[in-house]
């Protein structure tokens, strides 16, 4: 697991989830979609990259 892969990753958890909170506190709907679609996908990606890893070994 790269750390610029790995970095990349929780920033774009980190941003998905600071603009879901945004969109929650702005009643605004698709900001708040927007944010958990970032917040997840960069969870799925660390995922995926701590199965590689595992298998790596």
């Amino acid at each position: 697991m790269s750390t610029g892969r790995t970095f990349g990753n929780k920033v774009q958890t980190l941003k998905g989830r600071i603009t879901e909170r945004m969109g929650r506190g702005t009643r605004n709907k698709r900001m708040e979609r927007e944010g958990k679609t970032d917040r997840v996908a960069g969870n799925l990606k660390q995922s995926a990259d701590k199965a590689k890893n595992a298998f790596r070994r």
